[in-house]
């Protein structure tokens, strides 16, 4: 059953940078300077969406001297994925069932 943590979540995902943000950290772990070159956002509006994945805890930071680097954590995602297959699941076996009106 989803939770109101996993429609946080979904809201978060749902912004199509923080979507194209995840997709990019998906192949490798960027720093700022790569994402704002990846994406064409400007800076301060791309620190502001990775702070929302950070809140959210769909990404991690990783300090290397004066440049922050971001990777994705697959669990949160993964986690995620879980509970649309556990929905999937109960759709596929409720389909036999009808309740009466």
């Amino acid at each position: 059953m989803l939770t109101s943590a996993d429609t946080d979540l979904i809201r978060v995902l749902a912004d199509p940078l923080r979507l194209k943000i995840v997709n990019l950290l998906a192949h490798e772990t960027l720093c700022t300077t790569h994402l704002v070159e990846e994406t064409g956002a400007r800076q301060t509006n791309l620190s502001n969406h990775l702070r929302v994945l950070r809140e959210a805890g769909v990404v991690e930071t990783e300090p290397c001297g004066r440049y922050t680097y971001y990777k994705l954590r697959p669990d949160v995602i993964a986690a995620l994925a879980g509970q649309f297959a556990d929905l999937a699941e109960r759709a596929r076996t409720a389909t036999d069932r009808k309740r009466p009106c």
